[in-house]
């Protein structure tokens, strides 16, 4: 029998204090929507509703291919909200889960045990519950001596007892699709907020003799939702920690695992040692044994093996296997550093190619660059690509030495073999095996020292 997934994403989410629509907000490195998403995928479903509202058009371009979507164009309660996927789903064989998009820590294990408990009892519905240290504010799950739920009791309808009650409704649900869509034509807004809730469809199914029941998950952070920016740091956190352990049981060493933040789409090999205060963010992957100091920060960029990044930024870059880079170096968008290359402390690279074994010691340019290998940059050399209005390329062959304190202007082509004496200003290309000197001649003046204000001879 086939599974059928309904995602809520009409909301606003007043309480975000945002303009952007409170399930596109991210928890570690994705929107909230996309870890649903990935979630209810576990499931298989045949058929994914993803439920729009507010600011649609953003919703949708984040799930575009993957769901298909139905417009609440007034958001009248989760009950209004289910019904926006009755001409898709309505009168189909199967079960249907109902998930808001706001709970980003749902794992897909956890729905396919809410699954398998539904079938197994032969529920018409299946609320997931959690226990709650502190249920105040949720839902209670109200059941009878077998074990079935009899209904769903908010807090400011509970009596004493039932305010005891630590079983705490999720807000997800698993329903028998048929039996869904038939109820929720029963739903009315009697009610103090005038709207269609979901839950009054358990009381339907009750009342009809019908058997619901209730899956516990094992771990109540699964069940958070986030309804404002105190909720989303508290999703980031367990997150981050959910995200450190995995990897930690893969083999890669944390020194400081509390203070290391890693997106949830980043890999690492094993044997990789990540220090305090690393930032590992969006497709990035970092190769075996590779050595993270304190305060590196890799976004979107592929790094090799046996690679040793000391705090350093490198963005949508690619680096190789046994590279060195920093400490304080920063590799733009756009690079690629081979085999066994050293970049240095306060060394820039931006848009570049640098060939296997080729050098950047420290203070140094690198933009719009191609360069072979075994090439040496001595101390502050800048390759001058920017003319204020266009980028122009530096080319370097192969076993070149640039000395200290070079300026290449571009366009410029540097053969292989060839040497810039240090000081020189470059503006012509230079041929194979050539040395290039391009820096005024220096003239000393015996004695005129002495005829400055500032010699001790005049003070």
């Amino acid at each position: 029998m086939s599974n059928y997934a309904i995602i809520l994403a009409a909301g606003k989410g007043t309480r975000m204090k945002s303009d952007l629509p409170k399930v596109l907000h991210k928890v570690a490195g994705i929107s909230m929507l996309e870890h649903v998403f990935r979630a209810v995928s576990a499931i298989q479903p045949a058929k994914i509703q993803t439920i729009v509202g507010h600011k649609a058009e953003l919703v949708e371009a984040v799930l575009a291919g993957q769901s298909d979507f139905a417009l609440q164009s007034e958001q009248l309660g989760t009950g209004h909200a289910v019904m926006m996927a009755d001409p898709a789903l309505a009168g189909l064989e199967g079960h249907t889960l109902v998930i808001a998009g706001d709970t980003p820590l749902i794992t897909g294990e956890s729905l396919q045990n809410l699954i398998n408990f539904h079938i197994s009892h032969k529920n018409v519905a299946t609320i997931l519950t959690a226990q709650a240290d502190n249920p105040f504010g949720y839902g209670r799950i109200i059941r009878n001596t077998d074990g079935e739920v009899l209904k769903i009791v908010e807090q400011k309808d509970a009596n004493d007892f039932e305010k005891q009650i630590k079983e705490i409704n999720t807000g997800t649900y698993l329903f028998d699709n048929k039996r869904l869509f038939e109820a929720l034509k029963e739903l009315n807004t009697d009610n103090a907020q005038g709207e269609y809730y979901l839950t009054d469809v358990i009381s339907i199914f009750r009342q009809a003799g019908e058997k619901v029941g209730a899956y516990v998950l094992r771990d109540f952070d699964e069940s958070l939702g986030v309804n404002d920016r105190i909720a989303l740091a508290t999703a980031e956190q367990v997150m981050r920690k959910r995200i450190n352990a995995s990897h930690m049981v893969n083999g890669v060493t944390f020194t400081q695992p509390d203070a290391t933040y890693i997106d949830i789409d980043v890999t690492i090999g094993a044997e990789a040692v990540i220090e305090a205060n690393v930032v590992l963010k969006g497709q990035t992957t970092i190769g075996e044994r590779a050595v993270l100091t304190n305060g590196t920060r890799v976004v979107d960029s592929q790094i090799g093996a046996d690679v040793v990044i000391s705090n350093s930024d490198i963005e949508h870059a690619v680096i190789a296997d046994h590279v060195t880079v920093g400490p304080y170096a920063h590799i733009r968008p756009d690079s690629s550093l081979a085999t066994g290359v050293h970049i240095g402390n306060f060394v820039e690279v931006k848009g570049s190619s640098i060939g296997e074994n080729s050098k950047a010691g420290h203070l140094t340019y690198i933009g719009n660059a191609e360069v072979g290998s075994d090439v040496n940059f001595g101390a502050g050399t800048i390759t001058v690509n920017y003319d204020g209005k266009h980028k122009f390329k530096t080319v370097i062959g192969n076993n070149v030495f640039i000395g200290s304190n070079s300026t290449l202007i571009a366009p410029l082509t540097i053969e292989d073999n060839a040497l810039t004496a240090a000081g020189s200003t470059i503006t012509k290309d230079v041929g194979t095996d050539t040395v290039a000197i391009g820096r005024a001649r220096q003239e000393n003046k015996d004695g005129y020292a002495k005829r400055l204000p500032h010699h001790p001879t005049r003070k």
